[in-house]
């Protein structure tokens, strides 16, 4: 759902990152306000943001524009979401401290939204014991801090310091409105295809993108949870911010990842697309055509069932399945519940769901089914943690 995003930006060099950050967000459906500071338009031109944001920038505490001079004030009032980035050590200072004395200061002291802060300074700064009791107070405080990269710095040195990239604070700034209906809970999710060597460079693999998977960890982390992700071969990008990600290419190795964390969870969203079988007879070089015009043998095993086993531990986390069928669909979900014994289900049409960027989905559990609109797959997957949420309440 868009959002009205206050961005502060504070004086380093990274405001030039600022810039991509506004893009991001307003391709996002966002609208986007720009405060800054006075050592800010000293790096990037008031009239960039502008441009970029299609709105007014505040650049002075008491803006003359405004027909009460109060609009340090309303922007607060009007905003989902504030977030200085990038934020400099002295800023996160005042703010740590409860120093008003500027702009970016006085909107943070005077908001009534969530505030966040993406630091950016160098890796010595960033490191000061006096930075971190700052930080840790700004936590403390109920502040979000997203975490600085290692890296080159714009000083020449390398190491911690680096502002987040546009696109993973693009990614992680809902996280800020999100209910947080799986707080305290830990959760594993498979995403992603599998892969079973027949020979060093062919195999038996599947369509799936791992999309799925990767925006059901993002809704679980929005959502509160702390989350671990076991993935095969992924053609989308890795959720930022997660507790673990674990690559695991064949399905006995996520069978074996899985089973090592599957009791320590609350829950566990079998996303992934995984081989049932195995290659028994794999070569050790790449197979070569032998002139006699017949194919090679290819022997088959079968794979552990990864979401069977974990739902029969002798304390099992939630377990979630999905079935991705090309034909009786709500019949083969229906039947692949009940055989595993877990309490929901996904079941999703192969032909809209494999690959692509949208899904259509059927939530199966003990009081029926419940039919999802077709959406992207960001609202699919926050439809289905709001219903494990539910049935988690119920008990």
């Amino acid at each position: 759902m868009p959002k009205h995003i206050l961005l502060g930006v504070s004086g380093g060099i990274a405001a030039y990152k600022a810039c991509e950050l506004v893009r991001l967000l307003k391709k996002q459906g966002h609208e986007v306000s720009v405060a800054m500071s006075r050592a800010a338009a000293e790096f990037v031109s008031p009239l960039t943001f502008q441009a970029l944001s299609g709105n007014p920038v505040l650049s002075e505490t008491h803006d003359g524009a405004a027909a009460d001079g109060m609009a340090h004030i309303r922007l607060t009032r009007e905003a989902d979401a504030f977030l200085i980035a990038p934020a400099t050590a002295n800023t996160l200072a005042k703010i740590a401290n409860g120093i008003a004395d500027n702009l970016l200061t006085n909107l943070a002291a005077a908001r009534t939204c969530p505030l966040a802060a993406a630091p950016a300074m160098n890796v010595h700064m960033w490191r000061n014991p006096a930075n971190q009791r700052n930080i840790a107070q700004l936590t403390a405080d109920g502040i979000t801090v997203f975490p600085p990269e290692s890296g080159d710095l714009a000083c020449g040195e390398t190491g911690e310091g680096r502002m987040a990239e546009p696109a993973t604070l693009a990614e992680l700034l809902p996280d800020l409105w999100t209910e947080k209906i799986l707080r305290g809970k830990n959760v594993l999710i498979t995403a992603g295809a599998t892969f079973e060597p027949i020979d060093p460079v062919r195999g038996i693999t599947n369509l799936s993108s791992g999309k799925m998977g990767a925006a059901l960890a993002r809704a679980c982390r929005a959502a509160g949870a702390r989350v671990t992700l076991v993935h095969g071969l992924m053609q989308a990008a890795l959720p930022a911010a997660l507790h673990e990600t674990v690559s695991a290419a064949r399905a006995q190795d996520m069978y074996r990842e899985v089973m090592a964390r599957a009791a320590d969870n609350d829950i566990f969203i079998a996303v992934a697309a995984v081989a049932d079988y195995t290659v028994k007879n794999a070569a050790a070089h790449k197979i070569k055509k032998d002139g006699s015009g017949t194919p090679p043998v290819i022997e088959l095993a079968e794979n552990p069932d990864i979401l069977a086993a974990a739902a029969a531990l002798p304390h099992p986390p939630f377990c979630v399945g999905f079935a991705a069928e090309s034909r009786n669909v709500l019949e083969y979900a229906r039947a692949k519940r009940l055989k595993k014994n877990i309490p929901l289900i996904a079941a999703n049409d192969v032909s809209l769901a494999m690959g692509g960027d949208d899904n259509q989905i059927t939530l199966i559990d003990k009081h029926g089914e419940t039919a999802l609109p077709e959406s992207g797959k960001d609202q699919a997957a926050a439809a289905i943690v709001g219903r494990i949420a539910h049935l988690l309440d119920e008990g």
